[in-house]
């Protein structure tokens, strides 16, 4: 079993420089008010941003450093709750700005489906083109009612996407609206030196190293990984046999993010016990990494007994 479900998330982190960028200085019990969350959660939040010099913590308060700064200018929306008849699902709204992003929109039911994993009862993505709001993928403009609601709340310009959660919580609508927007710009930038190595866009070759080292540390046996939105790797006998791979049970693992021991049904390892375990970036699954469950395959005892007469022979018993 892993610990305790963390208290905060990217929605947090984010907020928390929202909300320092605004009105720096801010103490730990504002922000902890500010999120409605503990102020131990806040502290944990503080240690992240100040590990990666995105903040400076003083006897005035946190602050974003320079370093701060850039980063929350890739991450930057405007946020407003909003009432929007006939648009949403629910009684609550919340819409946020998100500048210059209107090529990373492919249909809009990516960020909705974003909003609902973060508790959110869906989102609705709204594109500024020829300064106009359309729905993605069509050229067939919002309600011009909807549209001056939004304008209300928002200096809108070209290429700008206006996303709108609904949730049965103010709260609700926020978050939904505000993940889906990160996920929209790829995520905080923060652990950039992890980052740097890994994404959920990793491709095969980039999960190669650290799936070959596994494969060693496992004594050769096969080896599986893929990132979350891209094909992954197969290997076998030290040599990659499938750069093009996927399996159910990665799936299954990217979706849930949990590790699962479980018999494959389907695939070149249909009828195997395998373990597949998630890759987590930012509180986020970027990738997942299976090989044949050891322990389905002999005791401890029996496997280290293997091992030994493989390498010594009948000496080595």
């Amino acid at each position: 079993m892993g610990g305790p479900i963390p208290k905060f998330g990217d929605y947090h982190i984010w907020k928390i420089m929202f909300n320092v960028g605004r009105a720096a200085p801010l103490g730990r019990k504002k922000l902890a008010s500010m999120l409605d969350i503990g102020e131990g959660s806040v502290r944990t939040i503080l240690s992240i941003l100040q590990e990666d010099g995105l903040i400076f913590i003083n006897k005035n308060g946190v602050g974003l450093t320079r370093e701060g700064l850039e980063c929350w200018n890739a991450v930057k929306m405007d946020v407003s709750p909003i009432r929007v008849d006939g648009l949403t699902i629910d009684e609550n709204d919340c819409a946020v700005r998100v500048p210059g992003a209107a090529r990373s929109v492919l249909y809009g039911c990516e960020e909705r489906d974003a909003a609902i994993k973060a508790g959110a009862t869906g989102a609705t993505t709204l594109v500024c083109s020829n300064n106009v709001l359309i729905f993605p993928g069509s050229n067939y403009p919002v309600d011009p009612k909807i549209e001056k609601v939004l304008r209300g709340a928002f200096e809108i310009m070209n290429d700008d996407v206006v996303i709108v959660g609904t949730g049965t919580t103010p709260a609700a609508a926020e978050k939904g609206a505000v993940i889906a927007g990160l996920d929209l710009l790829g995520g905080l930038q923060i652990h950039r030196e992890l980052r740097e190595i890994l994404s959920h866009r990793s491709t095969g070759s980039e999960l190669l190293a650290l799936a070959f080292a596994i494969h060693d540390l496992v004594g050769g046996l096969p080896v599986c990984a893929k990132s979350r939105d891209n094909l992954g790797i197969r290997i076998e006998n030290g040599t990659v046999i499938d750069n093009a791979y996927t399996g159910a049970v990665l799936e299954e693992v990217i979706n849930v993010g949990t590790t699962i021991r479980k018999v494959a049904v389907s695939g070149p390892y249909k009828g195997i016990r395998v373990i597949v375990t998630p890759i987590e970036l930012d509180n986020r699954v970027i990738a997942a990494i299976g090989v044949v469950d050891i322990r389905s395959m002999a005791g401890a005892d029996n496997l280290i007994r293997l091992r030994k007469e493989d390498e010594f022979g009948d000496e080595g018993q």
